[in-house]
């Protein structure tokens, strides 16, 4: 076997690699895996021996990913999710119900596949999916009216951060920005970090602004960007044609990126949120 696919084939090298750069932390990873942190710091110096490449920078108590470490990460994160599936070929099929809760904000093809692919590997299992502001998501999981949730946010670290997003200030090409008028906003109007976001690095920039369209979902937002009516915050890769991208040369200020994490209750069952959860780090 490859060097490449023995690493790849070990789950237990990759998911401590995925916990660390996760939790940014050995201790913190430790207690995740439930299992000692020399244990850990052995296995990854062994996955970075047998790769030849560092993958984490030691800072203190805080370690941050390499280069290599980064263009790892993805993979790691797929070829979990892909031994997870084909473990689950050998066990009994799964019976039971999930509820699962998905933000808003998700990408729609994401969010399809992810749970189209469990509803095919998994006929059995009853899904219970809640869509809606990442915020709530905390409550409902600590009142247990979810087990698996995706959370959202620039601050996030619950659970298993599985995907950082780009967010960015988003026109539509005819918009023409003008520093001596206040910035039409429109903003995502139910709760989450997506509303209140812009409007405090606007006000922190010291730019000018109003709010001139309220919404209730990424879809009715970018329908007002589109038509020229509002400069908004999405991520990056839910641009659409007809938009651009407005930057420092245009008086905005730099967004910080969000991550992504999912968080599984204590008492959720756990082998259905462990195959949720691969199913969700997969379709990314």
């Amino acid at each position: 076997m490859h060097k490449t696919e023995r690493i790849l084939s070990d789950g237990n090298l990759l998911r401590t690699f995925v916990e660390i750069a996760a939790h940014q932390n050995l201790t913190l990873a430790s207690k995740r895996l439930n299992r000692s942190q020399s244990a850990i710091s052995v296995q990854l110096r062994r996955l970075e021996a047998e790769l030849g490449h560092t993958l984490f920078i030691r800072e203190g108590r805080g370690m941050t990913l390499t280069p290599h470490g980064e263009k790892l990460l993805p993979v790691a994160r797929k070829a979990i999710a892909e031994l997870a599936t084909v473990k689950s070929l050998f066990n009994e099929p799964l019976r039971g119900k999930i509820r699962v809760g998905i933000p808003d904000d998700f990408d729609e093809g994401l969010l399809e596949q992810a749970l189209a692919e469990f509803a095919r590997t998994h006929p059995g299992v009853e899904v219970l999916a809640q869509s809606g502001c990442t915020a709530k998501f905390p409550e409902a999981l600590e009142a247990h009216s979810l087990d698996v949730a995706v959370l959202s946010g620039p601050n996030n670290n619950e659970g298993q951060v599985f995907l950082e997003q780009k967010t960015v200030w988003a026109a539509s090409d005819a918009f023409v920005p003008d520093d001596n008028q206040p910035i039409p906003l429109g903003v995502i109007d139910h709760g989450c970090w997506m509303g209140r976001m812009p409007q405090l690095m606007l006000q922190e920039a010291g730019r000018s602004f109003y709010v001139a369209y309220k919404c209730t979902g990424t879809m009715s937002l970018k329908a007002g960007i589109r038509a020229g009516l509002v400069v908004g915050v999405l991520f990056e890769s839910n641009l659409e044609k007809g938009m651009k991208v407005l930057d420092e040369a245009d008086g905005l200020p730099t967004l910080p990126a969000s991550r992504r994490s999912i968080v599984i209750h204590p008492d959720a069952p756990a082998n259905l949120a462990a195959a949720m959860s691969a199913a969700i780090t997969k379709a990314v």
